[in-house]
């Protein structure tokens, strides 16, 4: 197939992507047809389908989708961080910032997608809960590294922090889609800097590091 054509390809199947992430955030995964995105993004069903063959294949190349940014504008920004406490505030600065900004009318993806799958078991529901679980260890870990380098109390649980973490993210996206609260996120800044605040010790001299 000619270059020029591949590149046509990858635009449009980038453009149906965009939209089903945004069709997804508002309606969920099972608003993600091949009918639903042929309308939305001016193409014949059988257009679409020359993309995406079935309704599941264009449903799990939308979570891909969803995973493909958020490690492009949340997880890649912070691996230059210092792992422990920096990192860990990075991480959550960055994801709150792209919650936040976020582009889907519904708000963020995989709050949708894991209320909408989370009694539904199947591919759809096992590739978010991975992924979300994935990110959640993430956090668990730095905090485990920042407890180990003396940056964090000793008696401090890594999990709770993460448990924390995440539910100011989640409450803050939630209060801004329901409720239209236009301070949920300077809300959830204010909770995770208090956070950081109450767990972290005195700074460890170099030699402590290892």
């Amino acid at each position: 197939m000619p270059e020029a054509a591949l590149r046509h390809g990858d635009r449009r199947r980038r453009s149906i992507l965009r939209a089903a992430l945004d069709v997804c955030s508002a309606e969920g995964l099972e608003g993600v047809s091949i009918g639903r995105l042929a309308r939305e993004v001016g193409l014949s069903k059988s257009g679409l389908a020359a993309h995406y063959d079935s309704k599941r294949a264009l449903q799990l190349a939308t979570v891909d989708a969803a995973v493909e940014a958020f490690e492009a504008l949340v997880i890649e920004p912070t691996r230059a961080a210092e792992a422990g406490l920096e990192r860990l505030v990075a991480m959550m600065s960055a994801w709150l910032r792209y919650v936040d900004e976020i582009e889907y009318r519904g708000g963020c993806f995989f709050a949708a997608a894991g209320h909408e799958t989370a009694s539904r078991p199947g591919p759809l529901h096992d590739r978010i809960a991975d992924y979300t679980r994935g990110w959640i260890v993430a956090l668990e870990r730095e905090a485990r590294t920042a407890r180990r380098l003396g940056e964090i109390a000793a008696t401090l649980e890594p999990a709770q922090l993460a448990f924390e973490l995440h539910a100011f993210v989640q409450e803050a996206n939630l209060r801004r889609q329901l409720f239209g609260e236009p301070d949920a996120f300077q809300r959830a800044r204010a909770a995770v800097a208090a956070s950081f605040e109450r767990v972290k010790t005195a700074p460890p001299s170099n030699g402590d590091r290892k």
